[in-house]
């Protein structure tokens, strides 16, 4: 691949654009801005809220932060870029200053996305990022592509406003579960580092009329691209038809090679296959996020990837006690549109919007529909499937059965306080608990007494259970659970263990990230390092590390930035 720059010699420093020389592990990496280079940029550079038409992003330079200090950094995410491990450390200070925006490397060249809207619900035109400012996109070993953007490096045409800063809990909240989705093996943008500015930022953290001065922060956030639904629907707004196709060609043949390999540029065919894909990729994500019961609590247009990966990391939650109708947003306190249990389907109304967008280019609504029609299909097969797979009945024959079983459980969780993830591993154990004395390899026995085949689950519920009624019904669903598992033929070991790799033991539980915030903001950070170590390994037992697997004390319960978010959080 040319980009047009000369490679440097070895040892051959690389001025910045401040001046300063680049170390030649740096000066090495090439970036390749195809976004800004193929489409349509604003001519302007004024850096004031406006309206831009005509163009997908606006070029804007960081603001410079006084004191830039990098804090963290993922090691998986830089190798994957080929920032060689000495940069982060005989270079240290100068990263921080590269992945803040205070220096600009040669090759970069900086810009803020133009895109508008859905937000719950309402159009709300055009938005774009308007505290996010892409550095450039970055050549991997692997000759890929990676966009470089810092969250929180000032304004840009449409901060609306604001001031196009972030402050150091909502950096730290984007930072950590950017790197537990992935280590989940939920698709998502990732995040290469965290860094303090050094600078102030005010923000009024619920919007009732108490804003306070917080530390600032910059998270850079890696993305094949960040081309969003929203994309496609300012320009289908404006009836910008011609910018609506470039922008669709060009993500095409980008990223979706096979569909570009298959159908000529120009035709239905090829723009009805993209959204299809989309869809596709999609339901995959939030169908990961409902089996590890994540809540994304913003899921606007705006915020969904068209890779079908993870994006906008703002007043997310993990469900703790189980109950589908939670959300984290304070802001959708009154009508919970971004639900738990309400994911799956604002994501087939947020394609549907998508839909509308491409009708252009498509020409007709048929293809599109039946695209939409496959996503509820696919819905309905797969969600069961993974709940199947859950509760460790994937392989049995009688699906039916499971799903009844499945169904059940669901109003067993929400009959008393239960929390989500320790009852999924808890299940686990009582499975694997069928291979002990006095029962077969399959686990058909009836596991004893009432007491004795709900102890194991005991850790998971907040209510005392006792010998009550839950304990009761509970006792009744794990001898049928077991009988009905038994006919898959395996040993309960065994299935124990698959159930295992779909059931994290460790998830970013809130009032661990908010621990890790209250540490960082007295310029502790090694509980974000901690935090950012035990989730590289989810699904894995570690030994000494139970206090994170541990459900929500009771001081967590209601405490901001535990159980009450915010869209600034």
């Amino acid at each position: 691949m040319d980009d047009g720059q000369p490679a440097p010699e070895p040892g051959e420093p690389t001025p910045a654009d401040d001046g300063s020389a680049i170390p030649e592990p740096l000066a090495r990496i090439r970036w390749d801005n195809r976004f800004v280079d193929a489409l349509p940029v604003d001519p302007s550079t004024e850096v004031r809220p406006r309206q831009v038409t005509g163009a997908l992003s606006s070029r804007v330079r960081p603001v410079r932060p006084s004191a830039p200090v990098l804090v963290a950094h993922a090691r998986e995410v830089a190798d994957e870029l080929g920032l060689a491990a000495e940069l982060w450390t005989d270079h240290r200070d100068l990263m921080a200053r590269v992945l803040t925006g205070d220096v600009v490397l040669p090759g970069m060249d900086p810009s803020a996305a133009n895109y508008g809207g859905h937000q719950f619900g309402n159009w709300a035109g055009q938005l774009g990022d308007g505290r996010a400012i892409a550095l450039g996109e970055l050549v991997t070993p692997g000759g890929g592509r990676q966009t470089l953007q810092l969250k929180g490096a000032g304004p840009t045409p449409y901060s609306r406003g604001a001031d196009g800063f972030a402050v150091l809990r909502s950096s730290v909240r984007e930072f950590l579960c950017s790197e537990a989705m992935h280590h989940l093996g939920i698709p998502t943008t990732r995040a290469l580092s965290l860094a303090v500015t050094g600078d102030k930022v005010v923000r009024d953290m619920f919007y009732d009329g108490n804003p306070r001065p917080e530390p600032g922060a910059i998270v850079c956030r890696v993305s094949p691209s960040f081309i969003r639904f929203g994309s496609f629907q300012l320009p289908a707004s404006r009836q910008d038809d011609e910018l609506l196709a470039a922008l669709a060609d060009f993500t095409i043949e980008e990223y979706f090679a096979e569909i570009a390999g298959e159908h000529p540029a120009g035709t239905p065919e090829r723009y009805a296959a993209f959204f299809t894909e989309v869809a596709r990729t999609t339901l995959a994500m939030v169908l990961g996020w409902m089996r590890v019961g994540f809540v994304h609590g913003v899921m606007n247009t705006d915020n969904l990837s068209i890779h079908g990966v993870t994006i906008d990391y703002g007043p997310y939650g993990w469900l703790e006690g189980f109950d589908p109708g939670w959300t984290p947003n304070t802001t959708d306190a009154t009508h919970r549109r971004y639900r738990y249990g309400q994911q799956p389907q604002v994501a087939h109304w947020n394609l549907l919007q998508l839909a509308n967008a491409l009708v252009p280019l498509v020409g007709a609504t048929e293809p599109l529909q039946e695209a939409i029609e496959g996503y509820g299909s696919d819905l309905q097969w797969d969600e069961r499937r993974i709940w199947r797979e859950k509760v460790g009945l994937g392989l049995v024959d009688d699906a039916a059965a499971a799903d009844e079983l499945v169904t059940e459980l669901f109003q067993l969780l929400v009959s008393t306080e239960t929390d989500m993830t320790i009852f999924f591993r808890c299940l686990s154990d009582v499975v694997r608990l069928a291979d002990g004395p006095g029962d077969d390899p399959a686990g058909s026995g009836d596991g004893g007494d009432d007491a004795s085949l709900v102890a194991p689950l005991t850790d998971a519920y907040y209510d005392e259970v006792g010998a009550g009624e839950v304990a009761a019904t509970t006792a009744d669903w794990l001898r049928r659970h077991r009988a009905l598992a038994a006919t898959d033929g395996r040993p309960a070991g065994e299935r124990a263990a698959a159930m295992d790799r779909v059931n994290p033991r460790y998830v970013l539980r809130n009032y661990l990230a908010q621990l890790a915030i209250d540490a960082a903001e007295g310029d502790d950070f090694t509980e974000v390092e901690r935090l950012l170590e035990v989730l590289r390994r989810p699904y894995d037992d570690q030994p000494g590390n139970e206090r994170y697997a541990a459900k929500r004390p009771e001081w967590a319960r209601e405490r901001p930035g535990c159980s009450q978010l915010s869209c600034s959080s």
